[in-house]
């Protein structure tokens, strides 16, 4: 079975995809490979950061990994917070995100947004990219205690709660990492019958 590094300092990042993988891979935090490197995310996009974080960790660590990177993506603001979603506000307080994103929305109509996660996989001596997308809209006032990050004020398409409402079994059926993992589970199960 392959075991693969996931590039995150993110506990909930780590939750959700754990959950995911089960019995696929053999999963490896940067932790365990006492990687505590501060890696800056300088990318222009989500799958140069994504590819940035990977590349690192594979070239120093000499491991495979995958790393993601993630994105919410507001039409009304010409898709911002986007690539700059984990530090929207100047600080990775989130609370502070969140406030500024719905202070840029106010006496704005449209509220739709999507949320994606671009993984980048780097195996032996390969990148390899897969991305995952949930639409949806912002709402007006947060909401919900579970998850992380814009989970409070982000209500999916085809249902009547937050990210932040949902228990992790259920937004693990339709988040943009879910999503981007299955990419990355299937690939990965092919991966290991042809190598």
């Amino acid at each position: 079975m392959i075991t693969l590094v996931f590039g995150t300092n993110n506990k909930h990042k780590l939750e959700e995809i754990q959950s995911k993988v089960a019995d696929s891979f053999i999963l490896k935090s940067l932790a365990d490979i006492n990687c505590y490197d501060d890696i800056e995310e300088t990318g222009l996009t989500l799958d140069e950061n994504a590819t940035i974080k990977s590349t690192h960790i594979y070239q120093k660590y000499k491991v495979n990994v995958f790393a993601d990177d993630t994105g919410l993506e507001i039409e009304a603001l010409n898709n911002a917070p986007g690539v700059y979603s984990a530090r929207y506000s100047g600080s990775r307080d989130f609370e502070q995100n969140m406030k500024l994103v719905l202070d840029n929305l106010k006496g704005k109509t449209n509220r739709n947004a999507q949320f994606r996660t671009v993984i980048s996989l780097f195996i032996d001596d390969k990148e390899y990219l897969f991305d995952g997308v949930v639409k949806g809209k912002i709402r007006e006032i947060p909401s919900g205690s579970e998850g992380f990050g814009y989970d409070p004020i982000f209500e999916p398409f085809g249902y009547q709660k937050t990210f932040a409402e949902m228990s992790l079994d259920e937004k693990n059926k339709i988040s943009h990492r879910a999503k981007a993992t299955e990419k990355l589970i299937k690939f990965l199960n092919n991966y290991s019958k042809t190598n």
